[in-house]
């Protein structure tokens, strides 16, 4: 009766005892993701939903409902003892409202812009010219989101938007606003998209190109009509990654963006998003046990889950719609 025999890796690792130290070691490195995965939604729960120490969690003294449906945000201390005094308003509408504002206005910046750069290097440009637009973009995604909200704060607003408005559609705007906090935002991700896109473009096989190009198609209705069609799923999941990444910037947004908490729609509007309503609820002289600290994790939780649901939707459309070709 014979027996299976194992294989070449099997041998090996099993012989090489530097093999498995070096499997160990790297299984170690896959794991610190999620562990600190782990740790971060236990220490969102343990602070916002659920404390199990003496101390009480936030959705432990506000309801989830008030939480997701009152339009205003006031976090002060609920007295039991006072009925009479302000007991507080805990909707995260208005922060929410200033995100996705930031987000959206981000994102009209960024796609076709991002798209159209990843388009030319992809379709367009020759090896020397994608050699040097492929470091700017690199050198643009790396310069400090506190600059860009700098950038936003003295050039932006002030050189570009309130003459515009004004001159324009007679609008007067303050140095703070949320469009100015999401074209900066939208400038930010441009590279993000650019490089994810393109690699996404380039993927596709050369022979779909050539059918096209022997069909008598132009270069554009090949790039258009042919590529892009094709490489669709991972371009929308590109954009929904920098959408999430939109929503996650804080320090741009909080220099720019304002400090005002308003629910409105109004985009010339200073307003508070939701990390900078966190950067700025962190250097208070409020207490641990304080419902405006308590207040931060439970806007973390929310954010977490609101970039946690954007990067679940990405990986499906790129499951879902993926083109596979041999």
């Amino acid at each position: 009766m014979s027996t299976a025999r194992p294989s070449m890796f099997q041998r090996s690792r099993s012989a090489n005892p530097k093999e498995q130290l070096i499997h160990v070691l790297l299984l170690c490195c896959a794991l610190v993701s999620i562990l600190t995965t782990l740790g971060i939604v236990v220490v969102l729960l343990r602070s916002a939903v659920y404390n199990p120490g003496p101390k009480t969690a936030f959705f432990e003294e506000v309801s989830l409902g008030e939480f997701l449906t009152d339009t205003r945000w006031k976090p002060v201390e609920r007295s039991q003892l006072s009925p009479e005094a302000d007991q507080g308003h805990f909707g995260i509408w208005p922060l929410l409202s200033g995100t996705l504002m930031v987000a959206v206005i981000a994102s009209l910046v960024s796609v076709p812009t991002g798209l159209g750069a990843a388009i030319y290097m992809s379709e367009y440009a020759g090896p020397r010219e994608r050699s040097f637009l492929k470091p700017v973009l690199e050198i643009l995604a790396g310069i400090p989101t506190v600059v860009y909200g700098f950038f936003a704060l003295h050039f932006i607003t002030p050189m570009i938007l309130q003459p515009v408005l004004k001159h324009v559609f007679g609008i007067e705007i303050g140095l703070f606003n949320v469009a100015s906090a999401g074209i900066v935002v939208g400038i930010m991700v441009t590279p993000m998209i650019a490089s994810l896109s393109e690699d996404v473009l380039r993927s596709v096989p050369r022979s779909l190109r050539e059918a096209g190009y022997a069909l008598g198609s132009t270069r554009f209705d090949v790039s258009m009509r042919v590529v892009v069609p094709a490489a669709l799923s991972g371009i929308l999941a590109a954009f929904l990654l920098a959408f999430s990444r939109a929503i996650g910037e804080t320090m741009a947004v909080t220099i720019a963006g304002g400090h005002k908490v308003l629910f409105s729609v109004n985009p010339f509007e200073e307003m508070r998003t939701m990390t900078g309503y966190m950067v700025h609820q962190s250097f208070g002289d409020n207490s641990a046990d304080s419902i405006q600290n308590k207040s931060i994790y439970a806007i973390g939780l929310a954010l977490f889950v609101i970039t946690l649901s954007i990067n679940i939707a990405s990986q499906w459309i790129l499951r879902k719609f993926r083109e596979v070709y041999q």
